[in-house]
């Protein structure tokens, strides 16, 4: 099969008059002589227009720090006051849009070939999904946000005049809000649409081909593609720069509470980023396989230790039964908190929305093009279901259980104030967002322990959300390659590690972070035209599913009974060839393939309605994938 036939009849790569290209064995390819050309220079309509934005951005903001960041931030409260509403709806669509996609026949779709099977174990899968889709954040604010909601509850509890219960429970369910299903359904809906169309359709891992089902190839390898990739570059060095930043700041406030470092060593943040940017180097190098799995198993271990040591030594019974009954108040309310968008409260409910709710929704939609891509990377061979459960579902339940320790831990010692406890709570009710974690570890059982603990944690975390930046920004301005070379990886781990540090020393992170923020408003609107095209993409593929399906039925009836058809069966449709298909050993069901696939593949499209679908789609694997090993490959359907 030639590498034509292999990607759809088109060549992944976007203009071989601008790109060098070379000859490599595509990992998603199980043929071993299937060769894909790709690119292994930077593309530089992607490359050039992110560069000068950027460049321009970070001059102004170290030559103008006060000035950039009250502009900014002046951007972003007008933003979030004017479509706060926007965001909430979005953000729980997304939630919908996932759940049914989940339950529907949509959900048996395999994101790959019949014959290919998850690259990565299930834990490490899950542990690659956490690195990169929360990280950092987990540690950051595992004991500060529930702390911050129970000592400033929301507008709307606060003018009640809650109970210390009361309060606790509602701060909880908040966290779990925030940390919960809308922030992995947001990853989800964008990782599947490009999950779909490098895996299935077999075209680059990029961000401009999860609109292609809607603009066309055309437009998708033009100006329109150019314009998306180059939007998401910029949208993933923000984001990476900033967690590099807040990262660092962190660690170094972790240290300073040991006392390992005086107060006004201002010198800590940046050896710290070079140390970190180092290990990121050396794990961008070896690969996802090796440095990147490795880290995220090793974070996973640590993070469960520091977890598993709170819950068994700090007030056991109290946080089983405080999980329990937050994560029922959050399901109870979860529409009605989902859709709070704080109307009723003024300028003290938009300043509320803009300090949570509407800003992490839209910080997680800032955050898509980088997670999206890598979560896309690394999910091949999973059905459509699985993934969703494994993407939403499974993260949802572990960030329960982590706030709900964490920061259970907290609010409990602040409820009962032991004689040992300082109050990590100001007179005001403020709370030290890069210093309360340690506040709070160094004064339980072992808190030294505790501490460096915490400290490695944000370290590897640190490390895994850079290297798996750097890995999805190469990718994207190489046009999708799977595996960019290692200078070009190295280069972006690089320039996002002098970015943050730049940034650091003018004071700039906050307005970095904030145009992050914004950026988030017209990506919603990418993010729609996704889930519109994977719907689309993902409907084709059932009906061309259930084609194969009736017509094998209807020969096999042929053959048992010497009918030409059966009009019941016909008009009961897919219902009973799938009932009949399900019935079926594995072997049968390969051999019926076989028998069907080398002459049927127009009568088969024809059937599914495919006649005004991209012509690479017609070329595509079969979409039996209910049964994973029951298909044959593009070259027999």
């Amino acid at each position: 099969m030639s590498s034509l036939e292999s990607t759809g009849g088109n060549p992944p790569v976007t203009s071989e008059s601008t790109i060098e290209t070379t000859t490599e064995k595509r990992p998603s390819d199980s043929n071993a002589d299937t060769d894909i050309r790709y690119s292994t220079r930077l593309i530089p309509w992607v490359l050039w227009p992110t560069l000068i934005i950027i460049v321009l951005f970070v001059g102004v903001t170290i030559a103008f720090p006060e000035a950039m960041e009250s502009g900014i931030s002046a951007v972003q409260q007008t933003v979030i006051s004017t479509f706060s509403w926007w965001y909430l709806i979005l953000a729980f669509g997304f939630v919908v849009f996932c759940i049914y996609l989940g339950f529907s026949r949509k959900g048996n779709i395999k994101l790959g070939r019949p014959e290919h099977e998850p690259e990565f174990s299930t834990m490490s899968w899950l542990a690659l999904l956490f690195a990169a889709g929360m990280g950092i954040g987990l540690v950051f604010y595992g004991m500060t946000e529930p702390l911050i909601h129970f000592a400033t509850p929301r507008p709307g509890l606060e003018a009640t005049d809650p109970s210390t219960g009361a309060a606790a429970e509602d701060a909880l369910a908040l966290t779990y809000l925030h940390w919960g299903l809308q922030p992995w359904a947001i990853y989800a809906v964008v990782g599947l649409a490009i999950a779909h169309a490098i895996h299935r359709r077999g075209r680059p891992l990029s961000m401009r081909w999860a609109v292609e089902p809607l603009i066309g190839e055309k437009a998708t390898r033009g100006g329109w593609g150019h314009a998306i990739d180059s939007f998401a570059l910029i949208g993933t060095v923000f984001g990476v720069a900033t967690s590099l930043g807040l990262g660092v700041t962190q660690m170094a406030a972790g240290l300073r509470s040991m006392g390992l470092v005086g107060e006004g060593d201002l010198w800590v943040e940046y050896a710290m980023i070079a140390v970190v940017t180092g290990f990121v180097i050396w794990s961008v190098v070896s690969g996802v396989n090796r440095g990147m799995k490795w880290l995220s198993n090793t974070n996973m271990v640590i993070a469960a230790g520091l977890m598993l040591f709170l819950l068994i030594v700090g007030p056991t019974q109290y946080l089983a039964k405080e999980m329990v009954q937050t994560f029922g108040h959050y399901l109870q309310n979860f529409i009605g908190n989902s859709l709070n968008s704080s109307a009723f409260y003024g300028a003290e409910g938009d300043a509320w929305q803009a300090s949570w709710s509407t800003f992490y929704w839209a910080w997680w939609m800032s955050w898509t093009p980088f997670v999206g891509v890598f979560i896309a990377r690394i999910s091949r061979g999973r059905t459509v279901r699985e993934y969703l459960l494994g993407v939403i579902l499974v993260p949802t339940l572990i960030s329960v259980v982590w706030f709900g320790v964490l920061g259970g831990t907290a609010i409990f010692y602040e409820n009962t104030r032991p004689e040992w406890y300082t109050s990590v709570v100001g007179s005001d009710g403020s709370v030290d967002v890069n210093s309360a974690l340690f506040q709070v570890l160094e004064q339980l059982p072992g808190g030294a322990v505790l501490v460096v603990g915490a400290i490695l944690l944000s370290a590897i975390f640190f490390v895994t959300s850079s290297d798996s930046g750097s890995l999805v920004m190469a990718m994207i301005a190489t046009g999708g390659n799977p595996e960019p070379p290692n200078r070009i990886r190295v280069m972006f781990a690089v320039a996002t590690a002098v970015m943050a540090a730049a940034l650091l020393l003018a004071g700039g992170l906050s307005a970095i972070q904030t145009l992050a923020i914004t950026i988030g408003l017209p990506f919603t609107i990418l993010m729609v035209l996704m889930c519109i095209a994977v719907f689309k993409a993902l409907h084709v593929n059932v009906q061309r599913t259930e084609a194969i399906r009736r017509m094998a039925f209807l020969a096999d009836i042929s053959d048992r009974f010497g009918l030409e058809s059966d009009d019941d069966a016909v008009d009961s449709g897919p219902v009973s060839a799938n009932t009949w298909w399900s019935s079926l050993s594995r072997e049968r069901q390969r051999e019926i393939h076989q028998r069907v696939g080398p002459h049927t593949g127009r009568r088969v499209r024809q059937a599914a309605g495919t006649a005004g679908e991209p012509s690479q789609d017609d070329n595509s694997q079969p979409d039996n994938t209910s049964q994973p090993d029951s298909t044959s490959d593009s070259s027999r359907a």
